[in-house]
């Protein structure tokens, strides 16, 4: 005959007791262990969980659904964290896309890449996106050739407003001014200038001029005679040379120019050569008002009697690049 247990709920609950503490256990078996002292911790956090299991009362014991890993969020971000700000584009309008050295239609081609290809974007400037070709080179695409993966406007590049950089740019302008022939008549001079700039600091220029000279009466002597005779002519002035600017890339420009050319007038063409200086003032980013006074020297005269012209040139103008 069997014995029946007195206490069936108490026997129960100690059954129920035990199972807990099995799938306790088990669940702290497979929990990840780190070496050395941080085994020794866990095996001693078990058993005092076991020996506080067995003596407390039976509807205190934890069950198994309360029994969850630690929350992600428990543990603090490392504070070495890095976030990844990388922009990229990639290139969507054909097959042959151009990229640029600068952001603009005027600079020069650095490549030609495929439809796909993609690019990390350094900087933006309007629709322009600065990107880096490889570890050593740039280039700016048109956005119109291109998809951006994140929002760059904050990536919009601001450049210096004290340096502008005008590398590859044309320049056109007219001026007037006066002229003194051999520094002894004054006449009006109008002309015009076209220049490029090779870098900021060296524009290739061409220039060309007209002046109705007027000198007074003056002792002439041909073929040992001496006359009283006064001079008025047309000139025409072409050359060709540089400017080299000593504040580029500024509102307010000082510069030195020289150049070779010829002046052509009554029937005869005499080669020479110029040098002077000025200023320019921009008054925006494509327009400049320019001041200049430059010698432009010659020599006139028969073939035995070769005289140099030092021939003063005060001009007032504008230029446009483009």
């Amino acid at each position: 005959m069997k014995r029946r247990d007195p206490h069936p709920i108490v026997g129960a609950g100690r059954r129920s007791t035990l199972a807990l503490l099995i799938a306790a256990g088990s669940f702290a078996a497979a929990l990840p262990r780190e070496a050395g002292a941080a085994s020794a911790v866990d095996s001693l956090a078990v058993t005092a969980s076991i020996d506080s299991a067995a003596t407390a009362p039976a509807d205190s014991v934890p069950t198994a659904a309360s029994v969850t890993a630690p929350h992600p969020a428990a543990f603090p971000a490392s504070p070495n964290a890095h976030i990844n700000t990388t922009r990229k584009v990639r290139l969507t309008h054909s097959d042959r896309n151009v990229v640029r050295l600068g952001p603009g239609d005027s600079f020069a081609i650095a490549g030609v890449y495929p439809r796909g290809a993609t690019f990390t974007v350094i900087a933006k400037s309007g629709p322009w996106y600065n990107v880096r070709l490889s570890d050593s080179e740039t280039g700016w695409i048109h956005s119109a050739l291109c998809k951006e993966y994140d929002d760059l406007s904050d990536l919009e590049f601001k450049p210096n407003p004290r340096l502008y950089s005008r590398t590859g740019s044309f320049v056109i302008g007219g001026y007037g001014g006066a002229y003194a022939f051999d520094r002894k008549s004054n006449s009006l001079v109008l002309g015009g200038r076209l220049g490029y700039y090779v870098f900021d600091r060296l524009q290739a220029e061409a220039g060309l001029a007209w002046t109705h000279v007027r000198r007074p009466a003056e002792i002439v002597e041909s073929l040992f005679d001496l006359s009283l005779e006064e001079e008025s002519f047309h000139m025409l002035s072409y050359y060709l040379g540089g400017v080299w600017e000593l504040l580029p890339g500024r509102q307010m420009v000082p510069f030195v120019s020289g150049g070779i050319g010829a002046s052509m007038m009554q029937g005869e063409t005499e080669p020479g050569f110029n040098f002077g200086g000025g200023t320019a003032l921009f008054i925006s980013k494509r327009t400049a008002v320019r001041w200049e006074v430059r010698d432009f020297r010659f020599k006139t005269g028969p073939p035995d009697a070769r005289v140099t012209n030092h021939n003063i040139e005060f001009s007032f103008g504008s230029s446009y690049l483009f």
